[in-house]
């Protein structure tokens, strides 16, 4: 007994080498797993399967967070095209606005070979859905001067009021103080086209003074006529919507529809020309 105390250690080491040496002399050669490999594998392989999960688990971790990564760059990068795109699609609006302002304005001029011309944008107008009291941006610096004639493509627009010089103060013809002398394209018949207060809120105005005898009838095209001091003939300024006979039987008035759309007005042409400078009719 005293020879196990005194040799434990020494015992214990001898019987660990000579297992070591079997293990190594058997590898690879048993078939079965002995008492000592079963034993070993109860602390062995519940202790590799903690290492593979959270080694699992970290890997998955760290390829999710490098997927998470790639894809907030991915998407800032899309967010950023998105943005340039956008930008261009603007800058290409506005090229397009440009193109159809300028279009409009020689569409204008093309009308009108016989008068000398030149464009003009509002750049501000009285209060309410209808212009018609409005600025633009020429003035005496471009030799404009009041009773000048304003025009779009599709007909008279009214005429200016007043020049700064950068700018001018203009009134259209369905303002209740503007009066045209007008005829109807089709049948000759003459008349005073005016503003009319309870016409204007609805985008109208009022033909006046026509004969009772006029042939005058919905549908006709109202010029310039030759009488003007103001406005030089043949340009349209509407169609007759409606005609009315007066209370008194002896003449009758039309309602007209103006030819320009005077809820969108952005660019006109100014008839630079004065055909007088007073403004009676």
């Amino acid at each position: 007994m005293n020879f196990f105390q005194n040799y434990k250690k020494q015992l214990l080491s001898i019987v660990i080498i000579v297992l070591a040496v079997l293990a190594l002399v058997t590898a690879g050669k048993k078939q079965k797993a002995t008492v000592f490999d079963n034993a070993v594998s109860l602390v062995v392989v519940p202790a590799q399967n903690i290492v593979s999960t959270v080694s699992s688990w970290f890997g998955s971790r760290i390829s999710s967070m490098r997927d998470d990564t790639d894809l907030n760059a991915e998407n800032t990068e899309l967010k950023a095209q998105i943005a340039l795109l956008q930008s261009e699609n603007k800058r290409l609006s506005l090229f397009e606005e440009e193109n159809k302002r300028l279009s409009g304005l020689l569409e204008i001029a093309s009308k009108y070979p016989g008068y000398k011309t030149t464009g003009t944008n509002i750049i501000g107008k009285d209060p309410g859905n209808w212009f018609l009291n409005f600025n633009i941006d020429k003035g005496s610096k471009d030799g404009i001067s009041s009773n000048m004639v304003l025009t779009t493509a599709e007909g008279l627009a009214g005429r200016i009021t007043e020049s700064g010089y950068l700018y001018s103060k203009a009134q259209s013809i369905l303002d209740s103080r503007s009066s045209v002398s007008a005829m109807s394209l089709r049948t000759g018949d003459l008349g005073v086209v005016k503003g009319d207060y309870t016409l204007m809120n609805d985008g109208l105005c009022k033909m006046e003074y026509i004969d009772k005898g006029s042939e005058i009838m919905k549908g006709d095209e109202i010029v310039t006529s030759q009488l003007s001091d103001i406005y030089p003939p043949g340009i349209t300024i509407g169609y007759v919507k409606e005609v009315v006979r007066d209370d008194n039987g002896l003449t009758k008035y039309a309602v007209i529809e103006p030819a320009v759309d005077f809820k969108h007005l952005t660019t006109l042409l100014i008839i630079t020309q004065n055909f007088q400078k007073d403004v009676s009719q």
